[in-house]
């Protein structure tokens, strides 16, 4: 199992519109990227928190990832400018523990 942590940078006087990433984006990628995807949790930093925004998708495998994910990565990029001016940043993840 992999995690896709996709990360927006908190920068001073740089807007990102978390109601349109909660509300259009990310269901945008959920639909657009259909069962492949097993989960997506969006955390919204908090006081200093380094990042303003990170969407964690999981996915069963990288080919899963690979073959779901980038032929869209297009797509997903031309929305960006409707919620931020940031450059996201991602990170690749093996899940290597899950605890409840």
């Amino acid at each position: 199992m992999i995690k896709v942590s996709v990360m927006y940078r908190k920068v001073i006087h740089t807007k990102f519109d978390v109601e349109y990433y909660k509300n259009f984006h990310l269901p945008m990628v959920i639909n657009t990227i259909g069962n492949t995807l097993l989960n997506v949790e969006l955390n919204v930093g908090k006081g200093k928190s380094p990042y303003v925004a990170i969407a964690h998708l999981t996915f069963g495998s990288m080919a899963g990832f690979k073959e779901a994910f980038l032929p869209h990565l297009g797509k997903f990029q031309e929305d960006v400018p409707n919620f931020t001016s940031l450059n996201p940043e991602m990170q690749i993840s093996d899940v290597l523990l899950i605890s409840s």
